[in-house]
């Protein structure tokens, strides 16, 4: 009965067509019913979004893609190591524990999540410090979603100017897009390449990790959605496909809607019970740092 409800939820998040609704029915799906971790929707949240961005790449133009890469790429290797620095002296100011001082500055400063959990085992955090951190930005993610677009219109930003602010500040790829969806389409697509752009710092820091804590973690994950990401941008550039630009645009949003439903079933009522004062306070502070200097950043380019 419950799977039934849920595939009506998300046919109704698809039809609906806001990111933001879709959001609050996955959220509101998790916490009415508290379903457990093993559910269908826990599980394909991030695939669907990865479809979904991937195809989204089909309708992007290579050389509009390289146009933006090329001003803001530059700017944003600057942000993330600039960011994770913050992130490290921040903590140190709060007195935050050291790994999980790791996490949240990987996690601000690059993807979120993603970031998060890549490098645990590398840096041996403990089981329940990646569960308070992912679920602080989780949280962080559905604020973002819902406000930055309401920010970004009273600010009067550009589509670009929008996609880049949202693709630098915002924690994890899905956020970004929900964000982006509900301001234009043109910011969906200069935040989707600047964020995976900004993604694949991933692999450098992972690799800085291994040998600064001497671990005994020597796999190092590839964000392999990322690459088959740009061959779709190049595909869609250079090839004739059988589906214009709008028909693709609209086939990437339903997976990215559903893949937004899904997120927010993620959010749980155990995931509430991993806030404690300090670390709510470290997180949102420096994300709140983020937002300002990426905002100043973006507006002066």
């Amino acid at each position: 009965m419950l799977i039934a409800f849920s595939l009506f939820l998300m046919i109704l998040s698809v039809y609906l067509g806001f990111p933001v609704a879709a959001l609050g029915l996955g959220i509101g799906l998790s916490l009415i019913f508290n379903i457990d971790q093993d559910f269908y929707t826990k599980k394909i949240g991030t695939r669907l979004l990865q479809v979904g961005i991937v195809l989204m790449g089909l309708s992007i133009n290579f050389t509009e893609a390289l146009t933006v890469t090329k001003i803001y790429l530059p700017i944003i290797s600057i942000f993330v190591l600039f960011v994770f620095i913050l992130g490290l002296i921040l903590g140190k100011i709060i007195g935050i524990d050291k790994r999980f001082t790791l996490l949240i500055a990987a996690g601000t400063s690059i993807c979120g999540g993603t970031a998060m959990a890549a490098i645990s085992p590398i840096i041996k955090a403990k089981p329940e410090d990646l569960a308070a951190g992912i679920s602080i930005i989780f949280i962080l993610n559905a604020v973002g979603i819902i406000f930055f677009p309401l920010i970004g219109q009273a600010l009067n930003l550009s589509d670009i100017q929008f996609g880049a602010w949202a693709a630098t500040a915002i924690h994890d790829t899905s956020a970004v897009i929900g964000a982006s969806l509900n301001y234009g389409s043109y910011s969906v697509e200069t935040a989707a390449t600047l964020k995976l752009a900004r993604t694949l710092w991933l692999i450098p820091l992972m690799i800085f990790l291994v040998f600064k804590m001497n671990s005994e973690e020597r796999k190092i994950q590839i964000p392999v959605f990322v690459i088959f990401f740009i061959v779709a941008i190049i595909l869609g550039s250079f090839t004739d496909l059988p589906f214009n630009s709008t028909e693709i645009k609209k086939f990437s949003q339903v997976f990215l809607l559903l893949g937004l439903f899904s997120i927010g079933s993620q959010i749980s009522r155990e995931t509430l019970k991993n806030f404690t004062t300090d670390r709510l306070l470290f997180t949102s502070s420096l994300w709140l740092l983020v937002i300002l200097i990426s905002y100043l950043l973006v507006s002066i380019m």
